[in-house]
């Protein structure tokens, strides 16, 4: 039952007509989606804040911090929120920027004359937005991080840089983007040799006592507060305890995060009204960034970048687990969301993009319509298939006017890998089978049915599917 609850609110909130949820019972949606989430993907505790212009929205908690003792997630549950610690690094950056201390397309070399030899015209922009190609410093092995040859990792961050002074770089500088750890490493030892100061008193000083963030801290004195939830992994559907890594202090700048949703909250707030860097500083660096081979970025300045409807997104992910998003429209004074939304871990280990998708959707779907369609096709896949219900589906698209949209059948097929990905090749199925109904001249969506048959163990419908899949890109 508690499933088709969840769709009415979905359903009342897409035919709102201005596109946004009532605040008299937005509280009670965003518990709803939380709890269908719990259910969906076997949370075993969040915490969520929206704001809107500062205002905020909505706020709700469910589920467990603990799940052997059944503690609760409260309003002060400290969160681990593992690489989310890279906004702070950003953060420090750009105000080093807007004060002319540094600048973004400048070599880290100038400021860091000691980096490896392969890394000297890699600029702090590439750096910051996972576009080096320098290589990974570490690797994980039965729950411990140490070097790629599986040595422990060395004392110090210099240790660090010369070991991987004659590692070859994983592709040319500004070429592509790839998440690696040791980019933060640089940026870290950038803002300690421009402070003269360790990393952690950077920080300290200049974001968590400014801010006041007194439940914040890098790490493992978080982990050890009474109020922290314990991590979970998903193992086989169920829910295993995972236990924090031992990572180095030169770390902290990609890691070891630890925070509640009422820090996380005032330092996105302080952000969006300029307090830590002016609101032109950060509508200058948070555009577009374009790689050398012309595609665009997935970072801006270190925040992911992405757009939905009229807004630009940035924020971040933290393990999997948490995630950061500001979404905006022209500047940072107007029209402004920013959503939070933590987690300890899910059995099914869902992506936080996922869930932050759905509560943009509860909030706002006309304003963010590629996460309405998202949780609507997430939806659709778990709930039993009549014709009715595609039929009423497809005129979904067409009065939202998605169906008239060039993207329509790429989001469906990324929405289809995410619920893959999260709830299995039996559920994405009725995704990619929609998508094939949409656009049946499409080689791509028949492709990606034809994968979902061979992962389900049914290599004949796969062929068949592939085969058709071929014919339609030959005839084109």
């Amino acid at each position: 039952m508690r499933r088709f609850a969840c769709v009415a609110v979905l359903l009342t909130a897409l035919s709102t007509p201005s596109g946004a949820a009532r605040a008299d019972d937005l509280d009670t949606r965003i518990t709803r989606q939380l709890h269908a989430n719990a259910e969906r993907y076997g949370i075993a505790g969040q915490s969520v804040l929206i704001r809107h212009d500062g205002k905020l929205l909505a706020q709700a908690i469910a589920g467990e911090a603990d799940l052997t003792t059944h503690r609760p997630v409260t309003p002060e549950t400290v969160f681990n929120a593992y690489s989310l610690a890279k906004l702070l690094v950003s953060t420090l950056v750009m105000q080093r920027v807007e004060a002319g201390w540094i600048e973004m397309n400048a070599p880290a070399s100038r400021y860091l004359p000691d980096l490896p030899e392969a890394w000297r015209a890699i600029t702090v922009q590439q750096f910051l937005d996972h576009a080096s190609g320098v290589p990974e410093y570490f690797q994980t092995h039965d729950g411990k991080i140490v070097t790629p040859q599986g040595d422990p990792l060395p004392a110090t961050l210099a240790d660090v840089f010369k070991a991987l002074d004659t590692a070859p770089l994983q592709f040319a500088p500004g070429t592509v983007n790839r998440y690696t750890q040791t980019n933060y490493l640089v940026l870290t030892a950038l803002l300690e040799a421009q402070y003269q100061q360790p990393y952690t008193q950077i920080v300290e000083e200049r974001v968590l006592r400014p801010l006041g963030l007194t439940h914040t801290s890098l790490g493992p004195e978080g982990a050890a507060q009474e109020n922290t939830a314990i991590a979970y992994i998903g193992k086989q559907g169920s829910l295993q305890r995972e236990d924090d890594i031992a990572w180095p202090s030169y770390a902290y700048g990609h890691a070891a995060l630890h925070t509640t949703l009422g820090d996380l909250d005032r330092f996105l707030l302080a952000l969006t009204r300029g307090e830590l860097v002016r609101r032109a500083t950060l509508q200058r660096l948070w555009q577009p960034q374009l790689l050398s081979n012309g595609r665009r970025s997935g970072f801006s300045t270190g925040w992911e970048f992405e757009e939905s409807g009229d807004y630009r997104m940035v924020g971040h992910d933290g393990g999997t687990r948490v995630r950061a998003r500001i979404a905006f429209t022209n500047g940072l004074a107007g029209d402004t969301y920013s959503f939070i939304y933590l987690t300890n871990g899910s059995a099914k280990n869902v992506w936080s993009r996922t869930l932050v998708d759905s509560t943009m959707a509860a909030v706002a779907p006309t304003q963010f319509p590629r996460a309405t369609l998202s949780e609507t096709l997430i939806t659709y896949a778990l709930e039993p298939h009549t014709a009715a219900r595609t039929t009423a589906l497809r005129q979904w698209f067409t009065n939202t006017g998605r169906g008239d949209q060039a993207t329509l059948e790429q989001d469906i097929n990324r929405v289809g890998y995410a619920v893959a990905e999260n709830l299995g090749h039996a559920t994405a199925v009725h995704i990619f089978t929609l998508n094939t109904t949409l656009f049946p001249c499409s080689p791509n969506a028949w492709d990606s049915l034809a994968e979902t048959y061979s992962a389900l163990g049914d290599p004949k419908q796969a062929e068949r599917l592939y085969a058709k899949s071929k014919a339609l890109a030959a005839a084109r």
